[in-house]
């Protein structure tokens, strides 16, 4: 991983001051992308039920039947 980030410094330490700039607006644009289209309350909600799974392994989720690609999807 160290030598990826290196590689990837080197090159843009070679950027042109416009690349530069139009890296940067891409970088800040990635910052400021919503990860999840749910509501709070949606997410709240699975969170709820996750942990009430959790403390209750005995019960079955209702809307999928594998609690670790639940998880999966909503981190």
């Amino acid at each position: 991983m160290d030598t990826s980030i290196e590689i990837l410094k080197k090159k843009i330490e070679n950027f042109t001051p416009e690349l530069a700039e139009a890296f940067i607006r891409i970088v800040d644009n990635l910052d400021a992308t919503v990860k999840s289209h749910a509501s709070q309350f949606q997410l709240d909600e699975v969170s709820s039920r996750i942990q009430f799974h959790t403390e209750n392994p005995a019960t079955k989720l209702d809307f999928f039947e594998n609690i670790s690609e639940l998880e999966k999807i909503c981190a």
